[in-house]
């Protein structure tokens, strides 16, 4: 019988990375905040183009994603099952947000390198949560 995924003790480094991973949600929460409050009128004009150009369906994705990314990191505190299934959710949501950037006409164009890097950069972290949510889950860490 292969003992890799039976329940273990809960690791000492679970907490510390459950919090890392709500306030980094939370961070996607409040830049989302930013984001849908800003006036595009008191931006510089690359970044009122690039505001303007941004289909509605990429920033809800990014609402999705965030929203339901910290509330995902908010069970992991919590040691609740459902984290997986948010983490995955958000996981998705973000992904569509990236699609969106890159495939989306016109933005895609006003786009900089240093903002593509930072949408990858996001995914990724993403990803790690969603993968330290499932690891938990497998471990019987979550309740």
């Amino acid at each position: 019988m292969d003992d890799h995924f039976a329940p273990r003790p809960i690791a000492g480094w679970y907490m510390p990375a459950a919090i890392a991973s709500l306030l980094f949600m939370l961070l996607g929460c409040a830049t989302f905040l930013m984001n849908v409050t800003q006036n595009p009128a008191s931006l510089p004009l690359d970044q009122r183009a690039m505001f303007e150009a941004q289909p509605v369906w990429i920033t809800a994705a990014f609402g999705i994603s965030s929203i339901v990314g910290a509330v995902g990191a908010l069970m992991l505190v919590l040691r609740r099952k459902a984290a997986q299934g948010l983490m995955l959710l958000s996981l998705l949501a973000i992904m569509v947000w990236l699609a969106g950037l890159l495939a989306a006409p016109g933005f895609h164009d006003l786009a900089s390198t240093r903002d593509i890097a930072l949408a990858i950069a996001v995914l990724l972290i993403t990803w790690t949560i969603f993968w330290f949510a499932r690891h938990s889950r497998q471990r019987g860490w979550l309740k």
